[in-house]
């Protein structure tokens, strides 16, 4: 990637550039918290479950070779029975130690990144088998922390192992000469210092590297503007072309609403700003319903039909600008309305039954 491409990326990755990603099996993983996990894991074995489990191992092997008389190993029979008495014994020694590996080194991968299942990462590409590629990731800013992490690891911890076990090099020699079961409780001393050691160094190596990871994690997955741009586009669909269906969408109600006019009762206006069209026939609502209403040129609109067709119109200029910015089309009016339209109703019924009369 080009110093170009990365000063341009300036944008933080969207939700779902982030849910793609993890989809993808591209999440941030710390490969330092594994091994803290199994360090751990080994300590607790040296401290609670090695006393007990290379004493019940010990007294075993001191049966086996002690009385060698009480094992008989004249036939295949025999010979199977002691390898299965030693066999359980070793893996009663070792199940614990195991089980701790597994639980805590599954503990270190849930604990970053819930497993998923993710086919694009066994799906076979060229470019895990290419050389070049390869040594474009070795020498990469990714491979260069990796060695890094490599070379810290051996550096400081064989610096504070080191400091840490120094003093006690004489007194591993002089131990040497000492009875066996000291050399034994010496020995686990100086192992458990060990461990301690290990543990302390691989924390803080861990904790660097899970924000080291997270950090250069969300830095790949920055966005340059266009990015941004384009992922609206595909998610929400084209600003233009959105615009150009609502517009449609308009005119197509807009159209609706102009062809109802001939069915209004009454028309209300502000004489050419507002325009409310009515209808009220008893047998079909309980109050008038707005069959149509417009502003401006839409309002002159209105007028225009409703005098084409001889639907009264009358200006009340309050009534008309409240009821359009109140009730909505194909609704019926409020009850605040009732008893001012009701008026105007009455007055377009009694001219209607003058002209009956009249002819």
């Amino acid at each position: 990637m080009s110093n170009d491409d990365k000063d341009s990326k300036t944008e933080n990755p969207t939700a779902k550039k982030l849910s793609d990603a993890a989809e993808k099996g591209n999440v941030p993983v710390s490969r330092e918290v594994p091994i803290f996990a199994s360090t751990l894991a080994f300590y607790i074995f040296i401290v609670f479950f090695l006393p007990s489990g290379a004493g019940n191992l010990a007294e075993t092997l001191k049966d086996l070779f002690s009385k060698p008389d009480q094992w008989d190993l004249e036939n295949t029979p025999d010979v199977v029975s002691l390898s299965v008495h030693l066999g359980w014994s070793i893996a009663a020694f070792l199940a614990p130690i195991m089980v701790l590996f597994i639980v805590f080194g599954l503990g270190s991968s849930f604990a970053q990144n819930m497993p998923s299942m993710v086919l694009e990462r066994i799906r076979p590409q060229v470019s895990r088998i290419s050389p070049m590629k390869g040594i474009e990731r070795i020498y990469s800013m990714p491979g260069m922390v990796e060695f890094g992490k490599s070379f810290f690891k051996i550096l400081i911890v064989s610096v504070i192992m080191y400091f840490a076990l120094r003093g006690e090099f004489f007194a591993a020699i002089d131990a040497m000469f000492s009875d066996p079961q000291v050399v034994l409780v010496k020995l686990d001393t100086i192992v458990r210092k060990m461990v301690v050691v290990l543990l302390i160094a691989t924390a803080l190596l861990a904790a660097v590297d899970v924000a080291w990871s997270r950090h250069h994690w969300y830095t790949q997955l920055m966005m340059t503007k266009q990015d941004v741009k384009d992922e609206y586009k595909q998610s929400q669909g084209d600003p233009v072309v959105k615009a150009r269906q609502r517009s449609l969408a308009r005119d197509r109600a807009r159209r609706r609403m102009i062809d109802s006019v001939p069915r209004a009762t009454l028309v209300i206006a502000n004489p050419t700003h507002y325009a409310v069209a009515l209808r009220y026939v008893r047998e079909e609502n309980e109050a008038p319903i707005v069959v149509a209403k417009g502003q401006d040129l839409i309002a002159l609109k209105i007028r225009e039909i409703a005098e084409a067709h001889g639907i009264p119109v009358f200006e009340d200029p309050p009534l008309a600008r409240s009821m359009f910015a109140q009730v909505s089309v194909d609704s019926i009016i409020p009850p605040a309305f009732y008893k001012a339209v009701a008026e105007l109703v009455h007055r377009v019924y009694a001219t209607r039954s003058l002209k009956k009369r009249t002819h």
